[in-house]
């Protein structure tokens, strides 16, 4: 890994129901050796001059097309995963070495039907294939490897709001 390249400022939503279960997507397929990892959080970059929780809502509304939310928490610490070397070759065109995220943990206070993943909110393309609520402790389970530290923070910081 090249030690001098950055992290991209990224932001990442956990979206909890009313009985403390949260959303997960699959990841449209681009990589077969993946493939039972696919499944993750909503996230994604922060635009200049854009604040990371007006991110965090904006990515959710681009992901999913919910913006019924409340904010929970903020996680304490930013968190950081290094991309595979092939990987960060191929994404970010070699600019960045991983990502650097800020979550953000949010009540979602809408119906089911708000979600809609095959037309998200905006001019985004569809990041998901299939969405479902999840239990919190199984999360770090579902995600690829090298993003699984992250995870397992994400879930230590948000575990209280599951009970």
């Amino acid at each position: 890994m090249n030690e001098s390249l950055s992290y991209r400022p990224c932001v990442g939503i956990m979206l909890l129901n009313r009985d403390g279960l949260v959303f997960i997507g699959r990841r449209r397929h681009r990589r077969q050796e993946h493939f039972e990892f696919d499944w993750q959080m909503p996230q994604g970059g922060i635009d200049p001059g854009e604040e990371a929780y007006d991110a965090a809502r904006r990515e959710l509304f681009e992901e999913t097309n919910v913006s019924s939310t409340r904010l929970l928490a903020e996680a304490p610490d930013w968190l950081c995963y290094d991309l595979p070397v092939d990987a960060a070759k191929a994404s970010w065109r070699g600019r960045y070495r991983g990502q650097r995220q800020k979550w953000f943990a949010l009540r979602f206070e809408g119906e089911d039907s708000e979600i809609d993943i095959e037309v998200p909110g905006g001019d985004a393309h569809p990041e998901f294939d299939a969405w479902r609520w999840e239990r919190m402790e199984r999360l770090p389970g579902l995600i690829v490897p090298f993003k699984r530290d992250v995870y397992e923070n994400v879930v230590k910081a948000f575990g209280h709001l599951a009970r």
